[in-house]
């Protein structure tokens, strides 16, 4: 599974890069633009076939099935054989230890971007 350690490796180095500079909000949206990006239209979901399906998008094409199923296993965590939006969410940040340690801010910002645009602030 070599070319899964290298698209992880690249990842990993761009994913916190990316927070920085779009912030808690802005790098949840560019997540629910991956999500949208991958997932099976009518299903609502990301499942084995379409990540097959978009794996050039992330370079990932040269995958076996045997590795995409892996890909999905990992972040399934209601064990229905796709990734919802939030799962897929989890699993990048996941994937990214540099991003779990900034993780506490980001959600803290976006916490606050939140309380402070709803009535309750």
């Amino acid at each position: 599974m070599a070319g899964i350690g290298k698209a992880v490796a690249e990842f990993e180095d761009l994913l916190p890069v990316m927070a920085e500079k779009l912030g808690g909000e802005g790098l949840m949206r560019e997540l629910s633009n991956g999500f949208e990006l991958l997932m099976d239209k009518e299903r609502g979901v990301i499942t084995v076939e379409s990540l097959k399906r978009n794996a050039a998008v992330l370079g990932l094409q040269d995958l076996r099935h045997d590795e995409l199923v892996s890909m999905v296993e990992e972040g399934d965590t209601d064990g229905d054989g796709a990734l919802s939006e939030m799962e897929f969410c989890v699993l990048m940040f996941r994937l990214s230890p540099g991003l779990m340690e900034e993780s506490q801010l980001l959600l803290e910002e976006f916490l606050q971007q939140e309380l402070e645009s709803s009535a309750f602030y």
